[in-house]
């Protein structure tokens, strides 16, 4: 059905907002979904695209039996790159979700670090890309931040774990 622009907007714009956090609840329901944003230039961003959709759907099938639904949408623009936004969507196995989520996201980590992608773009590194960040992240730049959380949080009370053991 047609909406007024301005609706069909805010109607957009609610289910953006509210995906990420549907996750919880439906792995309750017995389903698993996985979203997650990279970046990349222009030139890698057919394969990349390509990539996630193939390979990420492929891991989340062989580790349901189930095929998975793989969307993709292009949330930022630029002169030299885009950030592509996913949404993996599979019926889980009931007892083992946390165990699907898992090679959902070390497949998802594996071909944004082979296509030398970004391992996020706007949301926070954060515990769940921790693993995929710690590949990308340069040696001197995590000395240097190990320095300054240490300078900063002599006690380790900030966010313990989250971008640095």
């Amino acid at each position: 059905r047609d909406a007024p622009p301005d609706a069909a907007v805010g109607a957009w714009r609610s289910a953006f907002l509210r995906m990420p956090y549907l996750r919880d609840g439906l792995a309750r329901m017995g389903a698993v979904v996985e979203t997650f944003e990279t970046a990349a230039t222009w030139d890698r961003i057919p394969a990349l695209i390509d990539a996630v959709r193939t390979e990420v759907g492929a891991a989340a099938a062989r580790a349901t039996g189930h095929p998975a639904t793989v969307n993709c949408r292009l949330t930022h623009v630029y002169p030299d790159g885009a950030a592509p936004y996913f949404t993996v969507a599979v019926a889980g196995r009931p007892g083992d979700e946390v165990e699907i989520w898992d090679d959902i996201k070390a497949a998802a980590n594996d071909v944004l670090h082979r296509h030398r992608a970004t391992i996020t773009h706007h949301h926070a590194v954060g515990r769940d890309h921790r693993p995929g960040y710690d590949r990308q992240r340069p040696d001197p730049f995590a000395l240097a931040l190990r320095a300054a959380k240490d300078a900063l949080d002599p006690h380790g009370v900030l966010n313990p774990g989250v971008l640095l053991d």
